[in-house]
C-alpha cells in the first residue's frame, strides 16, 4: 500500500493495483509526524511525505526508509548540496554521525527541480539527480559535502546532470535566453 501525507492534498490518487491512503495535516492528522507515525504501524510499501519541515519529520522519515520503507518526500531547496545539508543541520550535533551513516545507507537519490522561464514565455524543466553511489554514500557518512560536485561530475554517465549541465542544455537547445541561463547557473563565488 502507498500512504501520503499531504498538507494540502493536491490530487485525489486513484488506483486500480494498490491501496493509496491520502492524509492531510490539520484534517486527518495533527501533523506530518503524528501521520508518519501511524503509517508507520500499518507498514506500508511507500511513504510519500508532502514536505519536510522539521527535526521529528525528518527523523521518522530517514528511519521509515532505514526500516526498508519506500520514503518519497520534498523539501523547498535550490540544489542537492543544500537539500542535504538541510536533511542533516536539523540534528544537534550528539546525533550527527548517527544520522549521517543511517542516510548513506538508506537514501537512493535527491531530484532538485526548477522551472525557469523560456523564450516562448513558457516555463522548462531544469534539474540535477543524485545517485546514491559508493562514492557519495562515503561524502555523505564523512562529512564531506563539498566533494559532492566532483562526484556528480564522475557520475555524469551514471545519469547525474547537474543543475548547471541541465541548464546549458536547456540554453544548447534554445530553449531560454543567455540572462536566464547565467540567472540559473551556480559557481563556486555564488554558493558560498
Amino acid at each position: 500500500g502507498i500512504i501520503t501525507v499531504e498538507d494540502p492534498i493536491e490530487v485525489m490518487q486513484h488506483s486500480a493495483n494498490s491501496i493509496v491512503t491520502q492524509r492531510q495535516v490539520g484534517k486527518h492528522t495533527e501533523s506530518f509526524n503524528s501521520a508518519l507515525k501511524s503509517a508507520l504501524r500499518e507498514d506500508p510499501d511507500i511513504i510519500i511525505i508532502g514536505e519536510m519541515r522539521d527535526l521529528e519529520t525528518i527523523e521518522m522519515a530517514i528511519t521509515a526508509a532505514e526500516t526498508g520503507h519506500l520514503v518519497i518526500a520534498t523539501m523547498h531547496t535550490r540544489d542537492i548540496t543544500s537539500t542535504l545539508n538541510r536533511l542533516l543541520d536539523v540534528f544537534p550535533p550528539g546525533q550527527q554521525n548517527q544520522i549521517r551513516a543511517m542516510l548513506a545507507g538508506s537514501l537512493r537519490g535527491i531530484v532538485c527541480q526548477r522551472l525557469i522561464p523560456s523564450v516562448d514565455d513558457e516555463v522548462v524543466l531544469a534539474c540535477e539527480l543524485l545517485v546514491n553511489t559508493n562514492a557519495v554514500a562515503n561524502i555523505i557518512r564523512d562529512a564531506k559535502e563539498n566533494g559532492l560536485e566532483s562526484a556528480m561530475q564522475s557520475g555524469k554517465k551514471l545519469g547525474m546532470p547537474t543543475m548547471n549541465d541541465s541548464v546549458q542544455a536547456l540554453l544548447d537547445a534554445g530553449k531560454i535566453t543567455s540572462e536566464v541561463a547565467a540567472e540559473n547557473m551556480f559557481n563556486a563565488e555564488n554558493d558560498a
